[in-house]
């Protein structure tokens, strides 16, 4: 990449994210559809900030990015439903991994290291949170322009958080933004769902571990 692109709106990253993530976990549906597009883009789980945008909103995002090359037109297998497909990689001159973090940081928001290593577990397998933190360094050293920022670490918390830059300057409203972030009730209630969902995970996890080592209960 010989110049930086143009910085991407809140609805062409969530757009660009949403293909980047269902090309690898939902392989047989990508390249996306329209209908789809809204669907992921409109996500009330796994996404921060929610948002609500219709067909039309995506469809014009659609042209802005397919105009700089960003997303690609397609009919696919069958012919009939035009589907479109990222070129995120190859416009911005990264590798998978740094790929996969910017997605998942456009999909997400601010993260630390250790909680983007595990939200990226299905789009790329890093070995440990230090190799998160090498390629999160590199993206935001580039030569070319940076990707990605590291922002002061939130209240109570022991990692710094990174955010990517290709909505351009990252704002103090950001930096010092709460993790449950925005106080409006669908942001606070989809970060609040993924949470219960790990903790119900980590203590099942606990229970067949400690059914493991426990003797069993021989009841009177």
């Amino acid at each position: 990449m010989t110049s930086p692109l143009p910085e991407l709106t809140a609805l062409e990253a969530r757009i660009l994210g949403v293909l980047m993530e269902k090309e690898k976990t939902t392989p047989d549906a990508y390249p996306l559809t329209v209908n789809g597009l809204a669907a992921g883009c409109n996500q009330k789980t796994s996404r921060h900030p929610v948002m609500n945008v219709s067909e039309a909103e995506i469809q014009t995002a659609l042209e802005e990015l397919r105009n700089r090359l960003l997303v690609l037109e397609t009919y696919g297998a069958s012919g009939r439903v035009l589907r479109y497909a990222h070129n995120f990689g190859k416009c911005y001159g990264v590798p998978a991994g740094s790929a996969a973090l910017l997605a998942i940081l456009m999909l997400r928001g601010p993260q630390t290291a250790s909680e983007l290593r595990a939200n990226c577990e299905r789009l790329h397998r890093f070995g440990d949170a230090s190799s998160v933190e090498a390629y999160l360094e590199e993206l935001a050293t580039r030569a070319e322009g940076p990707l990605a920022v590291r922002l002061p670490k939130a209240p109570g918390s022991r990692e710094h958080r990174w955010m990517h830059l290709l909505c351009g300057p990252v704002s103090m409203a950001m930096e010092n933004e709460p993790v449950l972030g925005p106080a409006t009730d669908p942001d606070r209630c989809a970060v609040l769902e993924a949470r219960v969902e790990r903790l119900e995970r980590e203590l099942a996890s606990l229970r067949e571990e400690l059914r493991a080592v426990l003797p069993p209960s021989t009841g009177d």
